[in-house]
């Protein structure tokens, strides 16, 4: 009973009898996942508005150069110069307001999910 519970995403299972502080526990923990959950998404959805206002380019820029490659390798596979690859990873980074590079990969990684979804890729 308590493995199909877990599949049916429970997240915790008390087997009868139970005290009464179990319980509270239980919903206590839930509450709390619940609030980290929502925070998540709150982020995911703030991340997510700020690369939207990036140029389609600079969306290009930002998500090629977050994989690992270097400016020259980002300029030969979209077709351009190395020195526009750094003007727009630069806006990219401004206007998603990363502080580094390594922000701006963890802000990637956000929104690489959506996109794939909202593309199909």
């Amino acid at each position: 009973m308590s493995v199909r519970a877990m599949k049916a995403g429970a997240v915790d299972f008390l087997p009868k009898p139970f005290r009464d502080q179990d319980m509270l526990d239980a919903v206590v923990s839930a509450i709390e996942r619940d609030r980290e959950r929502r925070a998540s998404l709150g982020q995911a959805v703030d991340i997510f508005g700020r690369f939207s206002k990036l140029t389609p380019r600079e969306q290009e820029v930002m998500m090629i150069t977050t994989t690992g490659k270097m400016n020259k390798q980002t300029a030969a596979e979209l077709g351009i110069s190395e020195v526009t690859v750094k003007l727009h990873r630069r806006a990219a980074m401004q206007k998603m307001e990363a502080r580094n590079l390594p922000d701006l990969v963890r802000m990637a990684d956000v929104v690489r999910p959506l996109i794939n979804v909202s593309t199909g890729e």
